[in-house]
């Protein structure tokens, strides 16, 4: 299944790939997050923090 980043709108297609991806539900929605995204924001993520606020 393919994903798209919820921030950055990165596609992967691999779902190996997808391992190294986060997930969050922020509201009800489930959201991702690739691998860089996940990285330049890791500290608001381990905040809690809404993704609107990175």
């Amino acid at each position: 299944m393919a994903r798209t980043c919820d921030l950055c709108g990165r596609l992967e297609e691999d779902p190996e790939a997808l391992l190294t991806w986060s997930t969050a539900v922020e509201r009800g929605r489930e959201k991702w997050f690739c691998t860089d995204c996940s990285r330049r924001n890791l500290r608001a993520m381990e905040g809690k923090l809404d993704s609107e606020w990175w």
